[in-house]
């Protein structure tokens, strides 16, 4: 709940600078614009260009200054979510509208001296200006409607936010919830920017807000790994407040990831099926955690503790400490203890690997006892990635068993 508080505490200290950095810019721009406009009376005093007595008539000018002034803070005001992005479309679809309208104003003039040497040249001057501000919304209103779009029509040229050289990890809840990719992170494995939306910390404090006791807790370790990822001097971390459109939080991170680009980083086999097929990179905490499990070779010794029977007469089970299923051939008489074993082979399934050992007889290290039969009975109890050993050894027509000996599928930590 402290770290929730300080992270809380963190966006408001933020949201505090930028408001009194802009007020500051607001109170320089009014008297900036006040010493402009009194050096400006002071020096047209003695002059009627205008038709207008400046020394006597100055409340005039000062009042215009402060509707220019209350106009300009007004639009700053009711503009507070501007983007970089939207600016730089409509300055671009400006100018390429001022193009046009020199362009078009070129043949105007081209017409008007071959067909009307004689007609007045005010008609034609209002005309253009007219044509003028017609092109500059058009181009203005295209770029902002098609800004996505544009490096299809203009090369390397794009008005969405993008960063530039590694491609960053996008973390999703569940892997936030999950908290191995803090240690896999602080470790020094990955070399990329850690990008966390901001819809993502939303979700994560709806959950450590709810009513449910195994939801708020899994909130608020996802909050606990925000804030450790960004307190780390070691991580290039950043929290992005990009609105992007989406019904859920799936279909956001989706979106976002094709925008930065960035490589999305979850446990949720949902996602990891539904990004894959938009075309968007992913990276399975699970499936980076079962390719770290060390290699083992047949006749190699291993030491694991005994925790249950197998599905045949004589096994026993244990787990090693990344969660790698181990089958004790013949260890049942060995059940609670911690024994060492000769490794008989090993059995990857998709849900992870299985390895088969021997305890040693008195005499040797005795026969294998398992067959090909037994070995996939075993490896349809292995638990799935994330699971735990109650799955192991569940009898046959039991919901915990997965179809076709794959393992329980993750739990995606969000329900």
């Amino acid at each position: 709940m402290g770290e929730e508080v300080t992270l809380h505490h963190d966006r408001s200290e933020d949201e505090l600078q930028r408001r009194r950095l802009i007020a500051l810019m607001r109170v320089v721009f009014g008297v900036v614009l006040a010493i402009v406009l009194a050096l400006a009376i002071v020096n047209e005093s003695t002059e009627n260009r205008l038709g207008i007595q400046v020394e006597k008539n100055w409340w005039m000018f000062a009042a215009g200054a402060l509707m220019f002034f209350a106009i300009v803070i007004l639009i700053d005001v009711l503009t507070p979510k501007r983007k970089l992005s939207t600016i730089t479309a409509i300055i671009f679809g400006m100018f390429a509208g001022l193009i046009a309208t020199l362009l078009l104003g070129l043949v105007v003039d081209y017409l008007k001296q071959t067909y009307f040497p004689a007609a007045d040249a005010r008609p034609v001057t209002a005309i253009k200006v007219i044509l003028g501000l017609g092109l500059c919304y058009l181009g203005a209103a295209t770029v902002l409607q098609t800004q996505d779009d544009f490096r299809l029509v203009i090369p390397y040229v794009e008005f969405a936010k993008q960063i530039r050289g590694p491609r960053p990890l996008l973390l999703d809840t569940s892997a936030l919830i999950d908290g191995r990719i803090a240690d896999i992170a602080e470790v020094g494995l990955f070399q990329t920017p850690l990008v966390v939306p901001q819809f993502v910390i939303d979700e994560l404090q709806m959950l450590g807000d709810s009513s449910d006791r195994m939801k708020r807790a899994r909130g608020r370790r996802g909050l606990d790994v925000v804030t450790r990822l960004q307190r780390s001097p070691r991580l290039d971390f950043t929290r992005d407040e990009t609105v992007v459109p989406g019904k859920d939080v799936d279909q956001m991170l989706v979106e976002l990831a094709r925008l930065m680009p960035a490589t999305i980083v979850t446990t949720d086999i949902g996602l990891n099926r539904v990004a894959s097929i938009q075309g968007v990179t992913v990276l399975n905490i699970n499936d980076l955690a079962n390719a770290m499990k060390p290699n083992v070779i047949p006749g190699e010794p291993l030491t694991v503790h005994l925790i249950k029977r197998g599905e045949q007469p004589g096994q026993a089970v244990g787990y090693l400490d990344d969660g790698t299923m181990v089958v004790a051939e013949n260890g049942e008489p060995a059940i609670g203890n911690e024994v060492s074993l000769v490794v008989r082979s090993t059995m990857q399934t998709s849900a992870g690997r299985l390895i088969f050992g021997r305890i040693p007889d008195e005499g040797g290290e005795g026969q294998a006892s398992s067959t090909d039969g037994s070995a996939r009975e075993v490896a349809g109890d292995m638990p799935g990635p994330g699971g735990d050993a109650r799955s192991a050894g569940a009898p046959a027509g039991s919901p915990e068993r997965s179809k076709g000996g794959q393992g329980r599928m993750p739990r995606n930590p969000r329900r």
